[in-house]
């Protein structure tokens, strides 16, 4: 048994976002005690030197970065780009599959599979976000129309036999034929549904809650838009407290003015920063790739493919969170709960997302909480 107890610093406290001095004790990776007396006999002391601990980033939406994709990497390119997000401080994943063949999502799986073991360094794959195919194709984005197919329930089934004991997160056009069987087949899986890529009305998209679909997929994005005879499916994510809207908070997929208008809107846990980040992030401009079927370029530091479509983000989630703090206004203690639980709690993932006993030592160690910088990552209580 290895103890670890994190000593001389500001420990980040999500049920009263403040900070308390305080020490972490941690086994195994696993948080166990958070005192403010005498450190017990046998832990090994870090000492964090006054730094500002806060948990682990948690991007629920990501299809990779540095050169690869999780739709056409080996087992290795996972475990490369694993070190890479925890390197930017983004500790948990839920791994993003674009549109593909039926076969080719499953090719994606198997490399995906390869990778549940917690490796030092390494981000954890807590799951699979299976973003495609199953999207209207009139807001197909900078997806390609040749993959797209009305919801399957029977494809959900095969799918989820093969990524079990990963969380699913699964984002559909909820208007198409097979919706409802898809949502209502989702929630007997165990399996969270977002709304997406969709043209639905407002009370196809309320109707989709009311199945037990559970946030909204890159709000404001490929959906319908705010009109004020016909609302659709953006007003319900505005509008509707009872789901949860996922967010990218580069200034370039939403106007700063329209992520305040979010921020404001939505209870303070029901909204969740993401990346949508795609290969070309942290890569250098002019880097190609490719989205969806689709040839995609870094331009100004926009992600934009060969139609002129903008695919995905060059985001990361702690660059996602300083945007989030400067947009709207907010301090940090603020902006962290953004980043971190609430995604956790979006595609219910438990043990990751705070610094409270019984979950990861998963941290990040900051220096000023007015200009926030990473100074350093822990996973599993772990120097990464």
């Amino acid at each position: 048994m290895k103890r670890v107890a994190f000593i001389n610093g500001y420990i980040f406290n999500s049920d009263t976002e403040a900070f308390d001095k305080a020490s972490v004790l941690c086994e195994d990776g696993i948080i166990t005690d958070i005192i403010s007396g005498d450190v017990p006999c046998g832990y090994e002391a870090i000492d964090l030197g006054g730094k500002y601990l806060i948990p682990g980033l948690i991007d629920v939406h990501t299809h990779g970065l540095g050169g690869l994709d999780f739709n056409f990497a080996d087992a290795d390119n996972v475990r490369f780009m694993r070190q890479k997000y925890a390197k930017m401080g983004t500790t948990s994943i839920m791994a993003t599959l674009a549109s593909d063949t039926y076969e080719g999502w499953k090719e994606s799986i198997s490399a995906i599979n390869e990778n549940r073991d917690n490796l030092s360094g390494h981000a954890n794959i807590i799951g699979v976000h299976l973003e495609g195919r199953y999207l209207n194709p009139e807001m197909k984005g900078a997806h390609a129309i040749e993959f797209l197919v009305k919801p399957n329930a029977s494809e959900l089934d095969e799918l989820c036999s093969l990524m079990k004991p990963y969380l699913v997160h699964a984002s559909i056009a909820p208007e198409l034929d097979g919706g409802d069987e898809f949502i209502k087949r989702a929630n007997e899986l165990g399996v969270t549904v977002g709304i997406a890529h969709t043209n639905a009305t407002y009370e196809e998209a309320t109707h989709a809650l009311e199945l037990g679909a559970r946030s909204f997929t890159h709000t404001y994005n490929a959906m319908t838009k705010i009109h004020h005879r016909m609302p659709g499916a953006t007003v319900v994510a505005l509008t509707e407290d009872g789901a949860m809207a996922e967010l990218i908070c580069d200034g370039y997929h939403s106007h700063p003015a329209l992520v305040r208008l979010a921020y404001k809107s939505k209870p303070a846990n029901m909204l969740v920063l993401i990346t949508d980040s795609i290969a070309l992030a942290c890569t250098d401009e002019g880097f190609a790739s490719e989205v969806a079927g689709i040839k995609v370029v870094v331009k100004g530091g926009v992600a934009v493919n060969e139609l002129g479509v903008i695919a995905g983000s060059t985001l990361t989630m702690f660059k996602a969170m300083k945007n989030f703090m400067d947009f709207c206004g907010i301090s940090l203690c603020e902006a962290i709960k953004y980043a971190t639980i609430n995604p956790a709690n979006m595609v219910k993932a438990q043990g990751v997302g705070k610094i409270a006993p019984s979950y990861r030592a998963d941290f990040i160690a900051i220096k000023d909480i007015t200009d926030p910088e990473i100074d350093t990552v822990y996973l599993g209580a772990e120097k990464v």
